[in-house]
């Protein structure tokens, strides 16, 4: 008899959360189905948008390729010109159908629809008289001035357009934001209230339950990390090897192919060869990266230091990194003291400079110049990578060394983010220490310190 009360409870308490649960369910799927209309509003009007900002994209692009095609009598720009007439006529039958069937869009996309024919048989216009009369050079004139004269009408119309877009767009967000804040409300009120029940009747039972669960967790996490990382390095230590071979087969045909064909064809001609070889060695460095980096977070970094001349190691990277990045940069190497064999790791070191030399050309403006100094004190090699390129921020200076960080004002450049963090690894694993000063837009100094007794 002791149990019935408690149980009783228990049932109760059940019952009443289990209750609370339905009709908190019950309101969630009617705000769902508003929820669901409403985002499928949203995503036809951002198609709409979209479709409209790939006709701009299609429209600049086919007045360039007529343009190329004019002053350079360029089959490829005429390719380009046709492809994107289609999809200009493609995305405005889209326009056509997805707008707002409001009776001030429908009269303004006449207006839009009509300009942009205008403009198109006048580009279409500019051709044929080009294929006709390669001279015509004032009636070309004439055509531009037009279209660009159309072109001008055309920008009030479409912002007209958007704006009603945009405005239909922030209605339909606005319904589904209401909709959100009155189901998180019912949510969280029918949540607060099954959980006051249930830890009325469960706390000390669900306090032990889950200390003892993250015990249990805490033990399995730790050994699951330890096995990821091992995975992490086995499985890109696989990935680098079996990729490695057919880069190597890359590289060494297309430079077989090079030497054959070197004497039969023009050297511009040569440039895919180029390509294709820049490309292997580049996807070769991520590859060595990638694995640096993974192999220093899992403290499984070889480090094998050797006795080697440093200037002599300069030289060959800086001639190595030339040939690699096919680079019109001037870079300069600067030895400041007697120079003085080290015991290094050259693979690390490699990595090291490689990366902090080829971060300098990349965020550099072409034909800038670019510095190596070498250093050689008594109690340790310096290192010093100096540009005059786009420079980080001051408060983005401690961020850089993190992986995949890349700085605001270089986004736009390509690059994985993995450059620093890789010579981070790799100086800590010399024991040594790397410094940053840098000014936005003027230039950037890396200094690399690694002592002697370093092993």
């Amino acid at each position: 008899m002791k149990w019935y009360f408690p149980r009783k409870w228990i049932v109760a308490g059940f019952s009443l959360t289990i209750l609370l649960m339905s009709l908190v369910a019950l309101a969630s799927f009617n705000n769902t189905n508003e929820i669901k209309q409403n985002a499928n509003k949203v995503q036809y009007t951002y198609e709409t948008l979209n479709t409209l900002a790939d006709f701009y994209a299609a429209m600049t692009v086919a007045e360039s390729a007529r343009r190329g095609y004019i002053f350079l009598s360029s089959k490829q720009d005429l390719n380009r010109y046709q492809n994107a007439v289609q999809n200009i006529r493609s995305n405005l039958n889209l326009l056509e159908g997805k707008i707002h069937p409001s009776l001030s869009q429908r009269q303004n996309f006449e207006k839009f629809k009509l300009l942009v024919n205008q403009r198109l048989s006048l580009l279409d216009e500019s051709i044929e008289l080009y294929q006709k009369d390669k001279n015509a050079l004032e009636r070309q004139n004439n055509i531009t001035i037009q279209s660009i004269d159309i072109r001008e009408k055309i920008v009030p119309i479409s912002s007209e357009i958007q704006s009603e877009e945009k405005r239909y767009l922030q209605t339909s967000l606005n319904g589904s934001e209401q909709t959100i804040h009155l189901r998180i409300f019912i949510e969280i009120l029918g949540t607060i209230l099954s959980l006051g029940v249930i830890y009325s009747l469960c706390c000390i039972l669900e306090r032990q339950w889950v200390k003892r669960e993250q015990l249990k967790s805490l033990a399995s996490s730790l050994a699951q990390e330890k096995k990821i990382g091992e995975l992490k390095v086995q499985l890109f230590s696989m990935i680098s090897h079996e990729f490695r071979t057919p880069l190597s087969v890359i590289l060494l045909s297309s430079q077989l192919l090079r030497e054959i064909l070197v004497d039969l064809v023009d050297k511009q001609e040569l440039k895919n060869l180029d390509r294709i070889q820049s490309s292997a060695k580049l996807i070769n460095h991520l590859l060595t990266d990638i694995l640096t980096l993974t192999r220093a977070e899992a403290g499984e970094l070889d480090y094998k230091p050797q006795l080697i001349n440093v200037e002599n190691f300069c030289l060959n990277l800086l001639e190595e990194v030339q040939m690699f990045s096919r680079t019109n940069h001037i870079i300069n190497f600067i030895k400041k003291g007697q120079s003085f064999p080290a015991i290094l790791d050259e693979k690390l070191l490699y990595s090291i400079l490689s990366n902090l030399l080829l971060n300098a050309i990349k965020y550099s403006t072409s034909g800038g110049s670019i510095s190596l100094v070498l250093n050689s004190q008594a109690d340790a090699t310096i290192f010093q990578v100096i540009d005059e390129g786009i420079g980080i921020s001051p408060a983005e200076q401690d961020k850089i060394y993190e992986p995949f960080y890349r700085c605001q004002n270089a986004e736009s450049i390509v690059g994985t983010g993995l450059g620093l963090p890789v010579v981070k690894k790799c100086v800590e694993r010399h024991q040594g220490e790397i410094s940053v000063e840098s000014k936005v837009g003027v230039g950037t100094t890396f200094t690399v310190k690694i002592p002697l007794a370093n092993n």
